[in-house]
């Protein structure tokens, strides 16, 4: 009997696949615990579409994170903090405020946690600070750290 899993079942396959099972367990296990449905000529359609739909979905997704790493290229994220004697700032400049810096300057949304920074920023300059965007799509946010006045 053919069924379209909708929950990963271990040792059948994943969710949305079409698999081939035998009916005792179709019918006793699978379809009872809604983990399955019969495979019939609309459910093949509808999972079609669904997977279709998915498809579009991610590839505007993907199109928007290259727009984004495009825009980064373009912009330096202006921060301000406290220093002591050398330069030194007290604390360090944080992916959180690199990303609220983002939001604020330039009206782009990036998480903290997207945001790599390969050591902290603990004195004035300009840094570049990886920023994983998805879907195997990366940027640079460049980040100047300036004095407190």
């Amino acid at each position: 009997m053919k069924v379209i899993l909708q929950q990963d079942v271990k040792g059948q396959g994943k969710k949305g696949q079409l698999v081939e099972v035998s009916e005792g367990y179709a019918r006793n296990f699978l379809l009872p615990r809604k983990l399955a449905i019969a495979a019939t000529t609309d459910a093949i359609n509808t999972l079609n579409l669904k997977e279709k739909a998915r498809k579009a979905e991610e590839a505007r997704m993907k199109a928007e994170a290259e727009a984004t790493a495009e825009k980064l290229k373009e912009i330096q994220v202006k921060l301000t903090a406290k220093a002591g004697n050398g330069g030194k700032l007290f604390g360090a400049v944080t992916s959180k405020e690199i990303s609220e810096g983002l939001k604020k300057q330039f009206n782009i949304d990036i998480p903290k946690q997207k945001l790599v920074l390969d050591e902290p920023i603990k004195a004035y300059g300009t840094y570049q600070v990886k920023a994983k965007l998805g879907f195997e799509v990366s940027g640079t946010v460049h980040v100047a750290v300036f004095e407190e006045k």
